[in-house]
C-alpha cells in the first residue's frame, strides 16, 4: 500500500489559516514571493542585530564585497554604526531606506520573533542564519508566512543567499570561494555547498545564486522553490542541487524536474548528490533537520528518485566542476566559458556499488526520545488508557509528527504490522486542527477510512488526536509515534510509544526543564556525551569501523562516511566538529577517537571556508604532538589557506600525510586501515 496524501484537506487548512498579517488579495499567496529570491546588485540589504558582534564583522565583508547595506536594527536604538544608520524598529527601517532583504543575526531563541516583525514590515526577503531555533517556534512562523504574499523566508539555520554575479551576499558564506559565473546552487548543507563551489570555480565555470535550504526541519526555501527561480533565470545555465536524509524536499525536487524535461525542449542540465545514505537510522545526523520521520523516504530512495528524474549524481562534491562543465559542452551551453580538458566521471550511481551496511549504538543525540513508561505516564496523564503488549494486525500506527512539505505538523498513520513508511499523512494547522473541532470531523474520518474502522470510531479517534496534540504543543515535541488498538468499549489502548522532543526548545531558550531533566546520560555514550559538552557532534559507528573520522560540517562529515564505505573502507564514526572548527576544537576531536580502540587510523577532512586550513594544519600538528598519537593520519585540507596548510603539515616531520584531492585521500586512508589491521 503506497502513501496517501490528502490534497483537499491541506489546501482546506490553508484557507482556514488565520490572515492577520496579510494586506494582499487572497488570491496571492506565499508562493507569489519567489521572485523576491533574485537578489543581485540592485538588493538593498538589512541587518536585524546590526550592532552584534558576528554582525559587525559580517557587515563589514559584505560591504567590501560590494553588497548595498542600508542599515540595521537595534530595538530602541536610534544611531549610527559602520557609518550606517541604526533604526529603533524594522518598521521604522522600512519606512526610512525600504530594504529589499534583511539579514537576522539574533540567537535562535530570538530568531523567530525577529522573522514576525520582519513580516509585519512586509519586507521581502528575509534570511535567518541562527541554529538552534525552536521547532514549534518556525511552526508558529510558518502558519504566519503562508497567510500572505509580500515576504519571503530563506532559513533558518542556513548560511544564506548569495549573488555571485551581483556581488551581493545575505549570509556568512565564505567569499573567496565565489567568483560570478553561470551555475546555479541549492543545497541543504553549508559545508557542502561551499565545497561545491569551489569546485566550480576551480573548473572556471563559477556561480549565478547560491541559495541554502539550511539544516533544520522547516525551510523558508526549499529545494523546488529554487529550481523554479533557475529555470526562468537568464544568469543561470546549468544547477547543482545538494540534499541530504530528512524531509521530502529531494523527492518533490525529482517530481519537478521529470515535468520540467517534459515540457521543456533544452533543459539546463542538472547535477545533485545526496548525503547519508550510510546514515544509521534514528539518529540526527549533526544538522537539527537530519533525521528520518515516519512515513518518509531515506537517503537511498532520494538519490534514486532523482536519478530517475534524469539528473546527473556524484558522490563528491569536488566532483561538480569537471562534471558539469562535460555536461555544458555537451549541451552547447559553455560558448563563453573555457574548456579545459576535464572528464566528469562520476555518472555511475552509488546503487552499483557493494556496500557494507553500518548499525548504531542507541544513544540518541541532539534531541530527547524518552523512555516508554515515561511516555505512557505523558499518556495517562492526558487520560489516555497504556497496556504493553505484543504487536497484533488488530493494532493501528498513529503519530503526530512535523510534515516539511506543508510546514505544518501532520498525522501519520498505518494499519496493522504495516510499517509508516506506508502510511496517510495528513498535515493540519498548527494554531488551529481541525480534530479540535467538534463540528469538524473530516481528519478523523479520512483515518478511519484508511484503517477500515467503523464510522462509530470517528469520535474516539478524534478524542485520542486531541490528546496526542496536546502533548505535541504543549512539550514541543517533534514526533510522538503510537502503536494503538481500540479496547471493547472503543476507546483507544497505547501499547507502545516513542516520543521525541525538540532539543533547541530547551538549550537556546530553556523551556521545559522538567521534561529535559528526564534525559537519561549515563545510558548513552559515554564519548559521545564528552563531544557534546564540547560542541563537537559524535556519533559512534557500531561494527568493526577502523577507520576515525574528523569533519567540519554535519552534510560533508555524512558524505565522507558515505564514500569510505562505497569505497571498501569502514568508518568507525561520525564527526562534525562545527562549521568553525579551531585547533582546540581540533585537538579534542583526536582525544576522542584515539579512546576508540578499533581506531587505527584517522581520516581529517577539511574545507576551510569559513575556517582556515593553516590554522587547522597547526591544530593538527599541536594535537599530534601533545597526545602523542600514535595511529596514521590522512589530512585533506581545501579552501581558504589550503597551500599554507599542506605546507606545513609536509614540513612538520610527523607522520601526517596531506592531500588536496578527496579521493587520493580517502585511498591512501583506507589502504592504511587495512595494513594496520594485518
Amino acid at each position: 500500500m503506497m502513501a496517501k496524501t490528502v490534497p483537499h484537506i491541506t489546501s482546506r487548512l490553508s484557507r482556514a489559516r488565520t490572515a492577520r498579517f496579510s494586506t494582499s488579495s487572497r488570491s496571492f499567496g506565499y508562493a507569489d514571493t519567489l521572485p523576491n529570491l533574485k537578489i543581485g546588485a540592485h538588493t538593498k540589504v538589512l541587518y536585524q542585530g546590526f550592532t552584534g558582534r558576528q554582525a559587525t564583522a559580517n557587515a563589514k565583508e559584505s560591504l567590501k564585497w560590494g553588497t548595498k547595506i542600508v542599515g540595521g536594527v537595534k530595538p530602541g536604538v536610534e544611531g549610527e554604526h559602520l557609518d550606517l544608520p541604526i533604526f529603533p524598529s524594522v518598521r521604522v527601517a522600512k519606512e526610512k531606506s525600504n530594504p529589499d532583504a534583511s539579514a537576522i543575526y539574533v540567537p535562535g531563541n530570538q530568531t523567530a520573533q525577529a522573522i514576525e516583525e520582519a513580516i509585519e514590515a512586509e519586507i521581502p526577503l528575509v534570511v535567518a542564519v541562527a541554529e538552534h531555533v525552536p521547532v514549534h517556534d518556525m511552526l508558529r512562523i510558518h502558519s504566519i508566512l503562508q497567510t500572505q504574499s509580500k515576504t519571503r523566508l530563506v532559513g533558518a539555520n542556513c548560511p544564506g543567499i548569495i549573488s555571485a554575479v551581483g556581488k551581493c551576499r545575505i549570509g556568512f558564506q565564505p567569499l573567496p570561494c565565489f567568483t560570478p559565473g553561470r551555475i546555479g546552487v541549492v543545497a541543504k548543507s553549508g559545508t557542502l555547498s561551499y565545497e561545491t563551489v569551489g569546485s566550480l570555480t576551480r573548473a572556471g565555470l563559477g556561480q549565478s545564486l547560491c541559495i541554502s535550504m539550511g539544516g533544520d526541519v522547516l525551510a523558508g526555501t526549499n529545494f523546488v522553490d529554487a529550481l523554479k527561480v533557475f529555470e526562468d533565470d537568464p544568469d543561470t545555465d546549468g544547477i547543482v542541487l545538494i540534499g541530504e536524509i530528512g524531509g521530502t524536499a529531494e523527492m518533490d525536487a525529482a517530481e519537478w524536474i521529470k515535468d520540467y524535461h517534459k515540457r521543456t525542449t533544452k533543459p539546463k542540465p542538472i547535477m545533485a548528490l545526496v548525503g547519508g545514505l550510510e546514515a544509521p537510522k534514528g539518529r540526527v545526523m549533526g544538522h537539527a533537520g537530519a533525521w528520518v520521520a515516519p512515513g518518509e523516504p531515506d537517503a537511498r530512495a532520494k538519490y534514486e528518485a532523482l536519478q530517475k528524474a534524469g539528473v546527473t549524481l556524484v558522490s563528491h562534491p569536488e566532483k561538480f566542476g569537471p562534471g558539469m562543465k562535460e555536461l555544458l559542452k555537451d549541451t552547447g551551453r559553455l560558448s563563453n566559458s573555457s574548456l579545459s580538458s576535464a572528464s566528469a566521471g562520476q555518472r555511475r550511481g552509488f546503487h552499483t556499488v557493494r556496500r557494507a551496511r553500518v548499525t548504531v549504538w542507541p544513544a540518541q543525540r541532539r534531541s530527547l526520545y524518552i523512555k516508554q513508561h515515561e511516555a505512557f505516564d505523558m499518556l495517562e496523564e492526558a487520560k489516555v488508557q497504556t497496556q504493553t503488549k505484543q504487536a497484533s494486525p488488530d493494532d493501528f500506527h498513529l503519530s503526530i509528527t512535523v510534515d516539511r512539505t506543508s510546514l505544518s505538523p501532520c498525522v501519520a498513520v498505518s494499519s496493522g504490522n504495516q510499517s509508516l513508511k506506508s502510511s496517510l499523512r495528513i498535515p493540519f494547522n498548527y494554531t488551529n486542527p481541525a480534530f479540535s473541532r467538534a463540528a469538524d470531523n473530516t481528519i478523523q474520518s479520512e483515518i478511519v477510512s484508511f484503517l477500515g474502522y467503523s464510522d462509530e470510531c470517528q469520535e474516539t479517534v478524534g478524542k485520542y488526536l486531541q490528546q496526542l496534540y496536546k502533548i505535541f504543543r504543549d512539550n514541543e515535541a517533534f514526533v510522538l509515534e503510537t502503536r494503538a488498538s481500540f479496547s471493547p468499549d472503543k476507546e483507544v489502548v497505547v501499547h507502545d510509544a516513542r516520543f521525541g522532543f525538540d532539543d533547541a526548545a530547551h538549550k537556546s531558550s530553556g523551556r521545559h526543564e522538567k521534561l529535559h531533566q528526564l534525559r537519561d546520560i549515563a545510558a548513552e555514550v559515554p564519548e559521545e556525551v564528552r563531544a557534546e559538552n564540547s560542541g563537537i557532534v559524535y556519533i559512534k559507528l557500531e561494527g568493526e569501523g577502523s577507520i576515525g573520522t574528523l569533519v567540519n560540517g554535519a552534510g560533508l562529515a555524512m558524505n565522507t562516511v558515505d564514500v569510505l564505505i562505497l569505497k571498501g573502507g569502514k568508518p568507525a564514526n561520525f564527526l562534525d566538529t562545527g562549521g568553525k572548527a579551531t585547533a582546540a576544537t581540533v585537538k579534542e576531536c583526536f582525544s576522542i577517537l584515539c579512546e576508540d580502540a578499533r581506531v587505527n587510523t584517522i581520516f581529517v577532512n577539511i574545507f576551510g571556508g569559513l575556517t582556515r586550513c593553516d590554522m587547522i594544519a597547526e591544530g593538527i600538528m599541536d594535537a599530534f604532538r601533545e597526545l602523542d598519537m600514535k595511529v596514521p593520519v590522512v589530512v585533506r585540507l581545501r579552501g581558504t589557506n589550503e597551500e599554507k596548510g599542506q605546507k606545513l603539515i609536509a614540513e612538520s616531520g610527523l607522520p601526517l600525510h596531506a592531500f588536496d584531492s578527496f579521493d587520493e585521500a580517502a585511498d591512501k586512508a583506507i589502504r592504511f586501515a587495512r595494513a594496520e589491521a594485518s
